[in-house]
């Protein structure tokens, strides 16, 4: 995953720039950069590996050193970017957001046409260097733009700095967000909507699906009008999304009290206490815990100041380490006690197993578990948070494999396996329980989940939970 920041100003942009993306150090946690445009020194730009450090402390001198009146950073949890292009557009720096399925393919119709790539050391081209290519294709941005969304299948939001301005594009079917905010003397982009509000920007507006604006210094000014079509991706409010953040005019932590509120409608046991796991879980927990009585607590605490963020590192190994090494248990909270808890969701089950362990080795009585969304059975063809792209990896897809004998799954078998109203459903969280130690395991309904959202269903990507794109 990933988030960028974009700022157009009359003054100089770098402290907006710079705090601007920190504020979506949430989306990522291995690579970061800026690059800025200033009218008389030119294009400046600085990436850094973020991995053992924050933001804030890598780009420190980046802050006071770099200056110009128009900018643009990310952070990603994949490929280095900003990157700086010079092609027959002039030069130009851009960031993206997305997932491209067909790079092979699209980088082999680029090279055979006698351009080149840099390769990064996995021997894959770096997608935003990919979609910069891809938009030199065509005679001007706003034709390339609109070629590489074509061209490309998953899904790819960007901003593109230029000496006139920066573009932002939005991605066709409106997978991930970008808001516009205004103050006295500029405007910025954003993919997180609370980004720019403590800056002193209030809201402007959010780009529609599919569509294409330029900032300069004088306003936003639409090119490519937004499609009626949208699938916004839910994980955004159940996982991704920081609570102040809100998209498509839904708050994320609203949404998660309301889907913590279904879960407890629907669930009959009575445990001593209800916690969340940190961070997303908790507002989920809330929610639940408000609906059904059951008192809140916090049996365990997240050791944030050296553990980042642990949904996808690299190696399985790592990723027990770092599930048990970040949570420090509160005894006095847990021994004897009957747990219910809610996170976010079940991907690999190695840190769901890892927390459940670790609770009843502090003297749990029980540890009943409730995620907040659905069996998870696809992995994302859009965003890419599982970059591994192996669904064996998923801990349904490995019990549905178990159950049927065979690792060969017809779409037909796995849609059985998702409605909560069937035996196999049943059957399949029965072994999953089983398998990850819980006491018990009671998933959300996908219709709640939707309808804890609030927007029309149709506009909402489910794929990961029940394959329909």
């Amino acid at each position: 995953m990933g988030g960028f920041f974009g700022v157009v100003s009359n003054e100089d942009c770098v402290f907006d720039l710079f705090y601007g993306v920190d504020y979506h150090s949430h989306l990522g946690t291995r690579r970061a950069g800026m690059a800025v445009y200033d009218e008389i020194e030119g294009f400046d730009k600085s990436i850094h590996n973020i991995e053992n450090a924050p933001f804030r402390t890598k780009f420190s001198d980046e802050s006071v050193s770099m200056k110009g009146n128009m900018g643009i950073a990310s952070i990603s949890d994949y490929e280095a970017q900003p990157i700086l292009i010079r092609s027959h557009h002039g030069t130009f720096a851009i960031t993206t957001v997305g997932k491209i399925n067909n790079a092979e393919e699209l980088a082999k119709m680029v090279t055979d046409d006698k351009a080149h790539f840099f390769e990064m050391k996995n021997g894959e081209v770096n997608p935003t260097e990919l979609v910069a290519a891809l938009i030199n294709q065509k005679s001007n941005f706003v034709d390339g733009i609109r070629y590489a969304q074509n061209v490309i299948e998953g899904s790819i939001s960007m901003l593109i700095l230029t000496p006139k301005g920066i573009y932002a594009a939005r991605d066709k079917l409106g997978r991930t967000p970008i808001s516009v905010g205004v103050k006295e003397d500029g405007y910025c982009y954003s993919f997180e909507s609370f980004a720019y509000l403590n800056l002193g920007y209030t809201d402007l507006k959010q780009l529609g699906p599919g569509e294409i604006t330029v900032m300069d210094k004088t306003g936003v000014k639409t090119i490519v009008k937004p499609g009626k079509d949208m699938k916004i991706c839910t994980f955004l409010w159940i996982y991704y999304g920081y609570p102040s953040s809100c998209y498509e005019g839904i708050n994320v932590e609203k949404m998660r009290n309301n889907c913590g509120q279904a879960l407890a409608r629907r669930d009959h046991i009575k445990p001593d206490i209800v916690a969340g796991v940190p961070d997303s879980g908790v507002a989920h927990a809330i929610g639940y815990a408000n609906e059904s009585g059951v008192p809140y607590s916090r049996p365990f605490v997240k050791y944030t100041p050296t553990w980042p963020r642990s949904f996808t590192p690299t190696h399985q190994s790592k990723r027990k380490l770092i599930a048990k090494m970040k949570l420090i248990p509160v005894h006095d909270l847990i021994d004897g006690k009957s747990l219910l808890l809610i996170d976010d969701s079940i991907v690999r089950g190695t840190q769901m197993r890892e927390t459940t362990d670790f609770l009843y080795e502090s003297g749990a009585k029980e540890v009943h578990i409730r995620p907040a969304c659905p069996p998870i059975m696809f992995s994302c063809k859009y965003l890419g948070f599982s970059r591994s792209g192996s669904e064996m990896e998923l801990i349904t897809r490995k019990t549905i494999s178990e159950l049927e004998g065979t690792t060969d799954l017809s779409m037909e078998v796995l849609s059985e396996y998702a409605n909560p109203d069937s035996e196999k459903y049943q059957t399949m969280v029965d072994a999953i329980c089983d398998k990850l130690h819980f006491t018990s395991l009671r998933y959300q309904r996908l219709d709640d989940m939707l309808n804890a959202v609030g927007l029309d269903v149709d506009k909402l990507c489910t794929y990961c939970w029940n394959g329909k794109e």
